[in-house]
């Protein structure tokens, strides 16, 4: 599979065949086409596709590839799923439709501020560090409780998601399980777990978004 048309079609029957497995609907769950160091020239043939629904890391390489893009699709809906600054609240808020990585008090006093301010909120999905890891992004599983009324609470914010990237040598199921645990006793709908190598798993557990970007795009450089 060399063309990134074919493998977006494999990715795809991947997804709608876990949906089965699992006796889900594959139109129940998103697919985050994660589009982070790929150009607009590589995202083209998945936007001819129809496909509309994309993930970047980095405010600054977002900027300069997809406000002409959304131009040309209104309907794109693009996900942050890096970790985001407080400086950058202002651009993020502007441009992204949905923040997954939601995870620390001074960002939602900052988002709370910002989208009172821009009279817009993008989704807001809580990132779980559910591997305890250090040099990892996420609120600590044993305080995602207290953030998320925190978020709400305090500061007014809307959170609709659960987010969590597993320990990459560790079997992720575990980490879905905890996630989703999280999310349903918080009232939170959505789940955003799962990426190339583990999205499936992720599927059978609950997922409700699954972020792939080099079984669509190819190895990055």
């Amino acid at each position: 599979m060399n063309t990134i048309i074919e493998r977006y079609h494999v990715v795809t029957a991947r997804i709608e065949a876990a949906a089965r497995t699992s006796n889900r609907a594959a139109s129940d769950i998103t697919l985050v086409a994660v589009s982070k160091t790929y150009s607009a020239d590589d995202i083209a043939p998945v936007l001819q596709l129809g496909h509309r629904v994309f993930g970047e890391n980095r405010v600054q390489e977002s900027q300069g590839k997809w406000p002409s893009l959304k131009h040309d699709h209104a309907d794109i809906c693009l996900h942050l799923i890096g970790p985001l600054q407080t400086n950058k609240v202002r651009e993020a808020v502007a441009l992204f439709d949905a923040i997954e990585t939601l995870d620390r008090e001074k960002l939602a006093r900052t988002l709370a501020k910002e989208t009172q301010s821009a009279g817009k909120c993008p989704e807001l999905f809580v990132q779980v560090n559910t591997g305890n890891e250090p040099q990892k992004a996420g609120i600590v599983p044993e305080q995602a409780d207290a953030f998320v009324k925190l978020c709400t609470g305090t500061y007014g914010l809307t959170v609709t998601g659960m987010m969590c990237i597993p320990p990459f040598d560790e079997d992720p199921t575990p980490h879905f399980i905890q996630l989703a645990a999280i999310a349903e006793r918080n009232g939170v709908s959505k789940l955003s777990m799962g990426m190339s190598g583990d999205f499936e798993i992720a599927i059978e557990l609950g997922a409700t978004h699954v972020r792939v970007g080099s079984a669509i795009f190819g190895a990055r450089t």
